[in-house]
């Protein structure tokens, strides 16, 4: 044992560099997959959570006043039921910002859909005025305990009470109006009623909301939401976010593991009459094998541990959303044990390619083998030798020579430089898609900037004659959004009519045509999902109690309602219903135009009759993934340069027995020098091709496929340019050059006695 320990210490006295890279790895990997666990967890856990605790209804109905809701509680399969209560549609106002909110009449405290208080206290009868808000709604507000809401266009005031959790369908402007709970008695005149179900088995959700759309009518429901969708809803970006992490995370692994392998095999190589020694004076091959598993499950160890108490001490300080992620994990049942078997398995992992290749070693015979006179590299083809004869210099011939001719080796070298390259242009597409929500927003499914809704107190000439007075608006597409009822009758969707024939909305297609007329509409992947419906198709849905059939002619890319969205123009609509009139205005600002400079003119045009504010783009809530993927891209690098390190130095040992005779021919030590760095440049090269010729299509595949999943669809995908990548490959090459230098210098200033040792 003390013999082993001996040997473990010279060696890594000898490769103190690459211990300190493989430390250094392994703690990246372990870090990214303990934080992808911690996203998992957090994207779940605090909807989950809020759901159990307010006993949540797993079916929400919104239906007309009339609709006679006690029927539903005797329903097969209702638990029990919640409500029904009265709601009203209104604006309201805080310190300067405005939302659109569901007041819903509560006469008390409910035991289904019961809100988690987070700060104020319930309903209190003794103040009519009271009211409690969903807590992102409050957030959107900037509004506490003690403040007053205001209503506008009329006089009347709310008082905000308490602020409370909700496992219902999030808050988004725009989109899903905020929940705001109030006495019946604050809800004087409501538009309808909204009725919460919960199930005795969540999985019979979408029979229960059949059966409920039977017994009222369809005429009657206006919305349904599941829990699917709300907690979807919630994962949201947290999820995408942990998916990133441990896609990446697991690519890193496979490719240290096998960076590892390469290295202990390239070691063998160069020590075998070192491990011949060894067997000679009395070393068991399974003590050969022991000494380089356990010297590199030391080195996978140290890193994995050093992720794992950086993550535990440090993880929750992280700031912005990963930070909150790692300190709602941290108090989940199961942190315990992912912080134990993340770590060990990726030592284990590790530890069996580390086996593989130490499996070799432990076959090394004790009496060397003698090795073959002709050069390792075989003979010079026919395209080396008249290459030679054109004068090109030799430094690039019997480099290209050197690095291509041992094919299995090389091949296996230039495919383990491939693996981290190739994840590191797929963490650059995903960095290049991000940024392109931003900077071309109309590309991706982000037409307008602005979004205007507007009461009843101007009329639409009034209205879009104000918007396209302003000098920062382009074009005011003027439209409709409401919810209509599939083809089963079992999940809502929203129904857009976005712009007229003559002024068409500028959506974005990934396939199809544009529609054009009557009857015509395009939808989201997410619709289409939902409905088993493709391009081509004629679609039936129920809004209020009519029937409405389209026929989709596109698909465009849909970021919101998770692509359940099918748009067709208003005057579609209006086909059959006359007097519609227009609820909302898409603002398409020009070049250059301040978004929140256009939305204060309007609002102050506007005088209390619009709420504007700006269009959602997805992107913004992935700001923390720019941080996850420079954090991946270093630890990539380091594999690489790893799988480089090891390279270097098996192209350097194998040069060794070549010294003598390319001395002889007459070249000097700098042109000796230059064939090694040719060879690995050449090398680097190579992977440097293959990395971008399969990482291109890989990432676009993997990006599109996230966004089918999404429902936003296909075709949001963006490589990077050419700008980005070339210097990228550039760099690479010129780093493996560099590093090759110094030590193909040393080999060849070699002493000649030293030369015929290691040729003997």
């Amino acid at each position: 044992m003390r013999a082993t320990l001996r040997w473990a210490h010279s060696d890594l006295r000898t490769h103190r560099g690459e211990a300190l890279f493989l430390v250094l790895a392994t703690a990246g990997i372990v870090a990214s997959l303990l934080l992808a666990t911690a996203l998992f967890g957090y994207a779940t856990n605090p909807w989950q959570r809020v759901f159990t605790q307010s006993h949540g209804a797993h079916v929400w109905l919104h239906t007309d006043k009339a609709a006679d809701t006690g029927k539903l509680a005797g329903l097969d399969g209702v638990d029990t039921v919640a409500g029904p209560y009265p709601t009203a549609a209104v604006t309201v106002s805080s310190r300067g910002s405005r939302a659109s909110v569901e007041l819903r009449g509560t006469p008390e405290r409910p035991s289904v859909g019961r809100p988690p208080i987070v700060s104020g206290h319930w309903l209190d009868p003794s103040a009519p005025n009271g009211v409690v808000l969903e807590s992102r709604l409050a957030r959107a507000l900037l509004a506490e305990p003690g403040d007053t809401l205001t209503v506008p266009g009329t006089a009347r005031e709310l008082t905000v009470v308490g602020l409370a959790d909700s496992a219902e369908p999030r808050y988004r402007p725009g989109e899903q109006p905020g929940l705001v709970w109030a006495l019946p008695s604050a809800v004087p005149d409501p538009g309808g009623q909204v009725i919460g179900l919960r199930l005795t088995d969540p999985g019979d959700t979408s029979y229960i909301v059949q059966r409920a759309v039977t017994v009222l009518g369809s005429g009657a429901i206006g919305e349904v939401s599941t829990w699917q969708q709300a907690r979807a809803e919630a994962q949201g970006d947290n999820r995408l976010l942990g998916q990133v992490l441990g896609l990446f995370g697991l690519g890193a692994l496979v490719a240290a593991g096998f960076a590892v392998h390469g290295a202990i095999g390239t070691r063998i190589r160069g020590h075998l009459r070192d491990l011949s020694v060894l067997k000679a004076i009395g070393f068991t091959p399974g003590q050969v094998v022991r000494i380089f598993l356990l010297q590199h499950l030391a080195y996978a160890l140290l890193g994995a541990l050093a992720a794992a108490g950086l993550a535990e001490a440090l993880g929750s300080r992280i700031p912005g959303r990963l930070g909150d992620a790692v300190g709602v994990w941290q108090g989940l049942p199961g942190h315990t044990v992912a912080l134990i078997v993340v770590p060990v398995g990726a030592v284990l992992f590790i530890g069996a390619t580390t086996g593989l290749a130490a499996w070799r070693a432990g076959r090394v015979p004790p009496v060397p083998l003698p090795r073959p006179a002709a050069t390792s590299g075989g003979r010079l083809s026919g395209v080396a030798r008249r290459a030679l004869g054109m004068r090109i210099p030799p430094a690039l011939v019997l480099g290209w020579h050197t690095a291509f001719t041992r094919r299995p080796r090389s091949l296996a070298t230039v495919a383990r430089l491939t693996l981290p390259l190739l994840l590191i242009v797929v963490a650059m597409s995903a960095w290049t898609t991000i940024d392109r929500f931003h900077s071309d927003p109309e590309r991706v499914g982000l037409p307008t900037t602005l979004s205007v809704r507007a009461d009843a107190g101007r009329s639409e000439q009034q209205i879009r004659s104000l918007l396209e007075r302003d000098p920062g608006v382009a074009a005011a597409y003027p439209g409709v959004e409401t919810a209509a009822l599939g083809p089963s009758q079992t999940a809502t969707i929203a129904l857009r009519g976005l712009g007229t024939h003559r002024d068409p909305y500028p959506h974005t297609l990934a396939e199809g045509r544009p529609a054009r007329g009557s009857d015509e509409a395009v939808a989201g992947q997410g619709l289409l999902d939902l409905l088993d419906a493709r391009v081509g198709d004629w679609v039936r849905m129920t809004v209020g109690d009519q029937p409405l059939i389209l026929h989709i002619v596109g698909r465009s890319i849909e970021p919101e309602n998770a692509g359940r969205v099918i748009s067709t123009s208003l005057d579609t609509l209006r086909e059959n219903d006359p007097g519609l009139r227009p609820t909302l205005y898409e603002l398409r600002l020009d070049p250059g135009a301040d978004p929140r400079e256009v939305a204060d003119r309007l609002a102050a045009a506007g005088d209390g009759h619009l709420d504007v504010h700006a269009v959602a783009n997805p992107a913004d809530g992935l700001s923390p993934l720019r941080a996850v993927v420079a954090g991946l891209i270093a630890v990539l690098a380091l594999i690489g340069l790893i799988e480089l390190l090891t390279a270097i130095g098996g192209t350097v040992r194998e040069s060794e027995r070549d010294l003598l005779a390319l001395k002889a021919i007459g070249l000097s030590p700098r042109q000796i020098t230059a064939i090694t760095v040719t060879a690995t440049g050449l090398t680097a090269l190579a992977a440097v091709v293959a990395a971008t010729a399969l990482g291109l299509p890989l990432a676009h595949w993997l990006i599109d496929a996230q966004g089918r999943s999404s429902g936003i669809g296909a075709g949001i995908a963006q490589g990077p340019s050419a700008v980005l990548v070339v210097p990228l490959g550039a760099a690479a090459v010129l780093c493996a050059a560099a590093l090759a230098a110094v030590p193909a210098a040393r080999a060849a200033r070699r002493r000649l006695a030293d030369t015929l040792s290691a040729v003997a």
